[in-house]
């Protein structure tokens, strides 16, 4: 897992082109006047996925196979719990198809806070919790930068 913010995205260019394409269509687009829902960058390869919601007391583990997330906060914050996926119990097996498994944890292992202009980056053994109230329910718009490994 990384947190950080937009501003200091050229960092992690090196991971992976993938990535730097990624990054570099964060930076390059109006985030608040996109609509919700999928928008291409580079095929199946690198896609974002525009969302608003309201953010609740709590939700599923879920874990990605074939895609790292870079989980960007256009308004609003919420927390997002995280831990290594081998902490976790299968509740939902693996959806080829959506790339999505949901699981338990029984105890709690860390939250991060993402507010507006930061971001996560999730990777395959980053079990992850999002969507969760930073202390009371609020209105967020988030997009989801999804990464072909």
């Amino acid at each position: 897992m990384i947190k950080d913010k937009l501003e200091h995205a050229k960092t992690y260019y090196g991971i992976s082109e993938n990535f730097k394409k990624g990054f570099e269509w964060l930076k390059n687009n109006d985030l608040d006047t996109l609509t919700e829902g999928r928008h291409g960058i580079d095929g199946d390869n690198i896609y974002a996925n525009i969302q608003s919601y309201e953010t609740k007391d709590s939700a599923p583990y879920e874990a990605h196979r074939e895609y790292a997330d870079i989980q960007f906060m256009i308004k609003g914050e919420e927390r997002i719990g995280v831990t290594d996926y081998s902490n976790c119990t299968v509740t939902e097996t693996y959806n080829k198809g959506k790339d999505i498994e949901f699981l338990s944890l029984d105890k709690e292992d860390f939250f991060e806070t993402i507010k507006e202009g930061e971001f996560l980056v999730l990777f395959p053994q980053d079990a992850h919790k999002p969507s969760i109230n930073p202390d009371k329910k609020q209105h967020v718009k988030k997009v989801v930068v999804k990464i072909k490994l």
